[in-house]
């Protein structure tokens, strides 16, 4: 029964894909192209390829490919992922335009520079310039406007998108109070990073941008949020070799997130061990001036480590300031119940590819930034790399240095 449903679910995934894609080749190949010639084919074949490449690279990372094939689909098809995302939505919005280009071009006359509604009689001519039979008519004519324009946006838009995630992430800082922060630790800078997700497309030089960036701001602590890889360590350990170089008057500390737990998260963590990077799983650090804890995410549930908030925070002081590092938001709320001053998060990309920063806020009580529940502040990261398409649309990735506040200072 449970191999039929999942057989169903995929049949009408492809139904959607496949008429979606047959409405952006409508618009943009059909109605832009006069018969079977050269452009017709080539916009056939790039819609064609594009969402085979894409279902390709998800099934090839999902599937644990050889690591060569999932690089070799990985950029083709995640980058489609992001164009096809983006030419959808502007070929919706050019159903908007075409009438009132339409419309534009009839009160001009029906005359524009590429319909002819007569022409003086000529002599035979190669050379000749159009005649009304092989000019575009004015339907035509729009559509190819419109249909360019859709083009052009949609790959400028992933362009710069693509561009901004391979600079790496810029630096945010934030400045948080905590009422049971002691005077002594006023200042006390932590550098957040979480999703950096290393994987067939991000690779050691990006890493290496994450530790020059973070190394940068000269952070008392450094607190990764997990989801740091998308493979396993026998791939991507020369990937994260650089982490090894993370540099912080009290160190480096790492708690899971869904995507070690499908990378293999005992050898990441062993990994991480060896990077110098400290694990906190379900466990907490006592710090000058306040309490470091950290939980698994919710995804380890499935292989019997999820998050312990009584392990972590159990007989603790609770007159001590506490920050928590957990990598999805939705875990405040235990983190309320266990008197947590700060929770540190990551996981929703803030969205990474508008509009998702809408999908991200119904699955999340906060997509980015600082936020209060109760007496307990969470600030969510957007990240710093990108899972799927290397691609971010309307939420740039981030490092952030959350600088904590004494009330007493």
């Amino acid at each position: 029964m449970a191999v039929l449903v999942i057989v169903l679910v995929a049949l009408v995934a492809v139904a959607v894909l496949g008429g979606l894609h047959w409405y952006v080749w409508r618009r943009l190949v059909r109605d832009t192209t006069r018969a079977w010639g050269p452009a017709r084919v080539t916009g056939t074949a790039v819609l064609v390829a594009g969402p085979v490449l894409m279902i390709a690279a998800l099934a090839a990372e999902r599937g644990g490919a050889p690591f060569w094939l999932q690089q070799t689909l990985g950029w083709p098809g995640f980058l489609w992922m992001a164009l096809a995302i983006y030419l959808l939505l502007a070929v919706l919005a050019g159903e908007v335009l075409r009438p009132l280009l339409r419309r534009f071009l009839e009160r001009r006359g029906g005359q524009s520079g590429t319909t002819v509604t007569a022409a003086e009689p000529q002599a035979p001519s190669e050379a000749a310039p159009e005649t009304p039979r092989n000019a575009p008519s004015r339907r035509l004519f729009v559509s190819r406007v419109v249909g360019g324009a859709a083009a052009a946006a949609a790959v400028g838009t992933v362009g710069y998108g693509t561009y901004g995630v391979l600079r790496g992430p810029s630096v945010k800082r934030v400045t948080v109070p905590l009422a049971k922060l002691p005077r002594s630790a006023h200042g006390f800078r932590i550098a957040v990073v979480s999703d950096i997700h290393l994987g067939p497309l991000l690779g050691r030089g990006f890493a290496q941008k994450v530790v020059d960036t973070i190394n940068a701001t000269q952070p008392d602590l450094i607190a990764v949020v997990g989801d740091l890889v998308d493979g396993s360590v026998k791939n991507l350990g020369p990937a994260a070799a650089p982490l090894a170089g993370l540099k912080a008057r009290h160190g480096s500390y790492f708690v899971t997130g869904n995507h070690e737990y499908f990378s293999g998260a005992e050898q990441w963590l062993e990994e991480v061990r060896t990077l110098g990077i400290h694990p906190l799983e379900n466990a907490r650090t006592e710090l000058a001036g306040f309490d470091l804890a950290g939980v698994n995410d919710l995804q380890g549930e499935s292989e019997g480590q999820g998050p312990d908030f009584g392990k972590a925070l159990g007989d603790r002081d609770t007159t001590r300031a506490c920050v928590l590092l957990a990598h999805q938001p939705v875990q405040i709320h235990e983190a309320v119940r266990h008197g947590v001053d700060l929770q540190l998060s990551g996981h929703t990309h803030g969205g990474q590819l508008w509009p998702g920063n809408f999908i991200a806020a119904a699955a999340n009580p906060t997509v980015a930034g600082l936020e209060r529940y109760g007496d307990t502040e969470l600030y969510v990261s957007r990240g710093a790399g990108a899972w799927g398409p290397p691609t971010r649309v309307g939420a740039p990735s981030d490092i952030t240095v959350v600088q904590l506040a004494s009330k007493q200072a």
